[in-house]
């Protein structure tokens, strides 16, 4: 058996296996994300909707793992989760090793729809959080004409927005609003990121741009990034682990490393060591779609 179809069948069986290959207790990566036996029911009594079944995933700090599977499996209630914006059914969800209500890391989000607002320019969108989020917070009205506009400006151009910063919105193609979307997301500074389909409403030239972009951003910046994508050429492209997702009531089916070596280039994807590891998640998603058994699944 592969070492890939080996860590496969032990996920499906509830075992945790280590991304470095230790054996078990023997973990020295900081976790920055941990959920255990989560689950989520919306709804009580008869009108009780099941969206994540018992569900254990660990996160290293500094990690890029992306969450792909059928829609409606759970994949975004994950992200909710992590984010503190819906509490468990039952199960234990820690951020940076206290519970998520505690806020112990700085936490980044982007969406598939930008959410600029329209009123103000692109510097002062993506400075935003800079207004709101501590330590920043304290020195905005001291430093948001001088160090908080160059870090703007420093991270606008990194993107490919030089120049556009005092542009509004509406003067911005998708592509370019996106990359705005993700400044606003990193300005700050998060050791955390939460990425939900980024980049799915775009067309496919300029996706692929934005996922360099993105690779070349997370390579400096090194946030810990969980991605929630349909789209499993991205998560190959993106990734450094893959969890698949059953159909609702969600529960992660296999935990996949992604070996390629970065970074990465589009045309990679068209190697066939890439377009093998698309094609048997593929398979593994049409699986997916057959009712899930119960107990706790999860992946490491």
């Amino acid at each position: 058996m592969s070492t890939a179809l080996a860590r496969d069948a032990a996920v499906l069986d509830g075992a945790r296996v280590p991304a470095t290959g230790m054996p078990n207790g023997m973990l020295p990566e900081q976790t920055a994300v941990e959920l255990s036996d989560v689950s989520v029911t919306f709804g009580k009594g008869v009108h009780s909707v099941p969206a994540l079944q018992p569900t254990k995933l660990r996160v290293p700090d500094g990690d890029f793992i992306a969450l792909v599977g059928p829609s409606g499996c759970g994949k975004s209630t994950i992200l909710k989760l992590v984010a503190g914006l819906i509490a468990p059914t039952s199960g234990v969800v820690l951020v940076g090793g206290r519970e998520v209500s505690a806020k112990a890391l700085r936490v980044g989000m982007a969406f598939q729809n930008p959410t600029l607002l329209p009123w103000l320019t692109i510097e002062k969108n993506v400075m935003l959080p800079l207004k709101i989020v501590e330590p920043f917070r304290a020195q905005f009205r001291s430093q948001r004409n001088n160090s908080f506009r160059d870090k703007v400006h420093a991270l606008l151009a990194q993107v490919g927005l030089s120049g556009f910063a005092n542009h509004f919105p509406w003067q911005l193609s998708g592509g370019m609003l996106q990359r705005a979307n993700l400044c606003r997301a990193l300005i700050h500074e998060p050791r955390l990121l939460l990425l939900d389909e980024p980049f799915g409403a775009l067309d496919q030239f300029t996706r692929e741009e934005l996922w360099v972009v993105l690779q070349d951003l997370w390579q400096v910046r090194r946030p810990t990034v969980l991605l929630v994508t349909h789209d499993l050429k991205e998560a190959g492209f993106l990734a450094n682990r893959i969890c698949v997702m059953s159909a609702r009531p969600g529960r992660i089916l296999a935990d996949r490393d992604v070996t390629f070596k970065r970074p990465r280039t589009i045309a990679n994807t068209f190697e066939p060591a890439f377009v093998t590891l698309n094609q048997e998640l593929r398979e593994m998603i049409v699986a997916a779609r057959a009712p899930a058994p119960t107990g706790s699944m999860g992946g490491r």
